[in-house]
């Protein structure tokens, strides 16, 4: 079992609502800002600028005339008299270098780990380990669990992001992060639990927390840039979204205050707030009880977007995507996170700018009669056409093959709850920009298992969103959105098994970009 599941949905939802209390402030609202949602250097026109310069007077040399302050903001006072976190950021990684430390996250993830155990020793045995049960787990082959799907295919990998997050805010970098994320997930195998090793978890958090966790991360760096945020707030929310991050950041001080270095990356985010009705429904043999009407909060964000103007793809993740939708009917309806590896950017004439190579990703769906989760590596490419003056289309192509648990809810008797499989898989994303007025976005999954782990039959999921947003004033819009997903099974012994599930929803859309995230290079 990973971090206790109630504290995981409270981390979570208080990044959810970040954007929501200063959302009525204009241009550079404090919402908008503390979520990453305002990049201005994005837009057509603006100069490519950090965030923290853009928020900031510049200083005058002494002897100099100042220039006029405008009433409704004061100079901003001398770089050198800031602290660290609060100076104008050029690149910091060579100060973050100087000062990262191998020996601190080693520390804090066998801490984590033993608090971790000593929390979970209340609810079940399955962690009273004992030096006896590290030895046998020591010489014991690594087996596939049966604990609940929510707690292997969320939980686990948010245990992931957690070490990962230790690891990157102490100053080491992805690949690094990325071996003490491995590290921390088996010594919880052998010595926070005293069940076997497994193998399924091993992957969840070893791999799909790095992947998880290198996303969030970057998202709380992005918050930590915008200086016109009083920096509490900015602080609280950083640690809402990595709380490694933000223990780090507290624990340590100035040693670990440096913020990793963006490059000023062209960026969309949105914030959707609706309801949605069931259009459609098959629960096959599933027993759960369907809510056919539901609340829905839904955040996302697209970072590194193609097409900036010297901004380049050397780092893990300089590219990725975020998505997680929160759900009144069952928690969290899905979380999803896909970043590029290692790749290249490449263009097509005047009009085209794009990226290709290597991507990792996390995803997880649970459309309450079936869910699906998968940890993966794919070859892709995310790119930008300009196909008129004002109307763009941004997509995104991935096929790979990946890890994946995949079943349905409350089945049958002898149907198990979930399987485990190697799934080769698609995704498609395409985003029509019109303007500042309108977006149509569309995105299609597919997933096919062709042998479970533990027992012969296939099965294929199938999951496509497609939504128009328009703009109604400023950055608030209005989308219609529908959500359909499909599971097809067949088992020898259980035959064959099929499973739908269609919403149709409303939402009011706090927009992150005017241009719905068109970036402009001509």
């Amino acid at each position: 079992m990973a971090i206790a599941w109630n504290k995981f949905l409270g981390t979570v939802a208080a990044f959810g609502v970040l954007a929501v209390p200063c959302a009525g402030r204009a241009q550079q609202s404090a919402a908008g800002d503390a979520l990453g949602i305002t990049n201005a250097s994005a837009q057509a026109g603006a100069p490519a600028t950090s965030p923290a310069q853009s928020t900031r007077a510049p200083v005058v040399p002494t002897g100099a005339a100042a220039a006029p302050v405008p009433p409704a903001r004061a100079a901003a006072p001398a770089a050198a008299e800031l602290p660290i976190a609060d100076k104008p950021q050029a690149d910091t990684a060579a100060l973050i270098d100087a000062r990262k430390s191998y020996a601190i996250p080693a520390a804090e993830i066998v801490g984590f780990d033993f608090l971790l155990n000593r929390f979970n020793r209340r609810s079940s045995g399955d962690y009273n380990s004992t030096l006896s049960t590290i030895r046998h787990n020591l010489r014991s082959a690594w087996v596939v669990d049966n604990d609940p799907f929510q707690i292997n295919q969320l939980g686990h990998p948010y245990q992931g992001s957690m070490y990962h997050g230790f690891a990157r805010s102490a100053g080491l970098t992805y690949w690094e992060s990325l071996g003490y994320t491995f590290a921390g997930s088996v010594a919880w195998e052998i010595a926070g639990e005293k069940t076997p090793p497994s193998k399924n978890d091993q992957i969840n958090t070893g791999i799909g927390g790095s992947f998880l966790g290198e996303a969030l991360f970057r998202m709380s760096n992005l918050v930590l840039e915008h200086g016109n945020v009083p920096k509490f707030w900015r602080e609280l929310a950083a640690a809402a979204i990595s709380p490694s991050t933000g223990f780090n950041r507290l624990a340590y001080g100035e040693r670990f205050a440096p913020l990793y270095p963006s490059h000023d990356p062209a960026y969309y985010s949105r914030l959707q707030l609706g309801f949605s009705g069931t259009s459609q429904n098959n629960a096959g043999t599933s027993t759960t009880t369907l809510k056919r009407n539901e609340a829905l909060a839904d955040f996302s964000l697209e970072y590194g977007l193609p097409g900036k103007p010297d901004y380049s793809y050397t780092r893990p993740f300089d590219y990725f995507a975020f998505q997680a939708t929160a759900s009144s009917a069952n928690g969290f309806e899905s979380v999803a996170t896909r970043g590029l590896l290692a790749g290249r950017e490449y263009e097509v004439g005047a009009n085209y700018r794009g990226v290709l190579g290597l991507y990792g990703s996390y995803d997880y769906f649970a459309p309450q009669i079936f869910r699906v989760s998968s940890t993966a590596l794919s070859l892709g490419t995310t790119g930008q056409a300009w196909l008129t003056q004002s109307i763009a289309l941004q997509g995104t192509a991935l096929l790979g093959a990946g890890y994946t648990a995949v079943g349905t809810t409350h089945g049958a008797p002898g149907e198990r709850d979930y399987n485990y499989g190697t799934s080769p898989q698609a995704l498609l994303a395409l985003r029509l920009i019109f303007g500042n007025q309108a977006a149509l976005d569309l995105t299609a999954r597919d997933y096919f298992v062709p042998r479970a782990a533990d027992q012969r039959g296939r099965t294929n999921v199938a999951r496509l969103e497609a939504g128009i947003t328009w703009r109604v004033s400023g950055r608030h819009g209005v989308t219609v959105r529908y959500l359909g997903t499909r599971r097809d099974a067949s088992f020898p012994d259980l035959g064959d098994r099929k499973q739908i599930r269609g919403t149709i929803g409303v939402f009011y859309t706090f927009l992150g970009h005017e241009r719905f995230g068109a970036v402009e290079w001509r």
